[in-house]
């Protein structure tokens, strides 16, 4: 192996899926327990012995990069902007500038993952992280024997395995890599429409580099607000601990940060709350409270407060007899 080890982390997706939030805030810097979705990712670097990464930016990057740079000063950091979305493959070449032949591991700036990361790392094979899934039809599969990857393949019609790629990676000399990526793109070879990862992958099987495969534990997709909100509540439920404010009542688990202001609230369980927010006289469960949010006087309950939003309600105290009838509006 030459050089210390470099990650490669594609942030340039725009998140569709996850609007109206995405229409003002890259779907990376989301929070979900406690953190913005990409600092789940960073956090885990130094001890994995990666000082360096390459982040591939595109729709919002100067919020990326603010962001990180703010937040990370001791990582040395490139940012390389994707100025057309040709995919994942494409996405990744564009760091070979930055990466040379060192070990590269590439993760996915909008999943967070569990698995045993320093393990591989201190292996000599490159490896896919893969976990195995109800409908691969959805992924990209693997196919293997005797733990050596066969075959791969992009969302197949007719899956002859179930192992998904989770979209982790490491390769221990990344030059091949990019020679594979170099070629898919130079003979115009693409998968509904886009350059993949996957399919580099698969010219270097066919071009008799081995390629094995490590488990991952856990898998957690921040695609959508459903994946989100269920992100928010097994991490809540892996690492966060009990929480005592004056005044209110907390349920366990949550995160609220140190600044954020609860007064007169019922929070929880299952709720992660950013710093800045305000929260009165408010019942909040199973939801994510963004950057400087304000609810008051309302009860929500699996929603996403987006950074600044202000929502506002009122409760009602009732005395209703037998045999009435009731409407509000």
């Amino acid at each position: 192996m030459a050089g210390e080890p470099i990650a490669i982390i594609p942030v340039a997706g725009v998140g569709t899926r996850l609007r109206p939030h995405t229409h003002t805030l890259p779907k990376v810097l989301l929070h979900v327990a406690g953190k913005p979705i990409i600092a789940h990712i960073l956090d885990d670097l130094p001890d994995l012995g990666i000082r360096e990464a390459v982040l591939i930016v595109g729709y919002m990057g100067d919020l990326v990069r603010e962001y990180v740079t703010r937040n990370y000063p001791r990582l040395k950091t490139h940012f390389v902007d994707q100025p057309e979305r040709l995919g994942l493959g494409h996405a990744v070449s564009l760091a070979a500038p930055y990466v040379d032949d060192r070990p590269v591991l590439i993760i996915l700036g909008d999943t967070i993952f569990e698995a045993d990361l320093r393990g591989v790392l201190g292996g000599s094979k490159n490896a896919i992280g893969v976990k195995a899934v109800e409908d691969p039809r959805r992924f990209g599969i693997v196919e293997t024997r005797d733990g050596r990857v066969t075959l791969l393949v992009e969302k197949p019609e007719r899956p002859a395995s179930n192992l998904a790629i989770t979209g982790i990676y490491y390769f221990t000399t990344a030059r091949p890599l990019f020679a594979a990526l170099d070629e898919i793109q130079r003979k115009d070879i693409r998968t509904k429409g886009e350059f993949q990862l996957t399919d580099a992958m698969e010219l270097m099987v066919q071009q008799g580099i081995e390629l094995t495969t490590f488990p991952v534990e856990g898998w957690y997709d921040c695609g959508k607000t459903e994946t989100l909100l269920e992100t928010n509540r097994v991490l809540l439920g892996k690492k966060a601990g009990a929480r005592t404010i004056a005044g209110s009542v907390i349920h366990a688990p949550v995160s609220i940060a140190a600044n954020a202001e609860v007064e007169n609230c019922i929070i929880g369980p299952y709720v992660s709350i950013a710093a800045g927010a305000k929260l009165k006289n408010a019942v909040v469960r199973d939801s994510i409270v963004n950057l400087n949010a304000t609810i008051e006087d309302i009860l929500i309950e699996r929603s996403v407060v987006g950074d600044n939003a202000v929502v506002r309600g009122a409760f009602k105290r009732l005395n209703v007899g037998d045999s009435s009838e009731l409407e509000i509006t």
